[in-house]
């Protein structure tokens, strides 16, 4: 069974750009929220769901399996947690 993947991102921010990059060469699933795009309304909601997982609220913040948490562009990390 594969990991289940959920990346915060912004849509400017290079890092962002790169988790996503990363992940689609290595095939891996994932799901992905440009908080910067969403209405105030939603955003502010993403913004609480970001904060449990990361509590100073930086991107890119990706959360495999509904728990293990990675922020920032990490490859290593990202390689170790999801088995690359």
């Amino acid at each position: 069974m594969g990991n289940s993947v959920k990346i915060y991102t912004l849509s400017t921010c290079s890092h962002c750009k790169d988790t996503k990059a990363f992940l689609n060469d290595c095939k891996v699933p994932f799901e992905y929220t440009d908080v910067d795009l969403l209405d105030p309304g939603d955003k502010a909601a993403i913004l609480q769901e970001v904060k449990q997982h990361n509590p100073r609220i930086t991107f890119p913040t990706i959360v495999v399996n509904g728990w293990r948490v990675i922020v920032g562009f990490n490859k290593a990390e990202i390689k170790k947690v999801l088995g690359l």
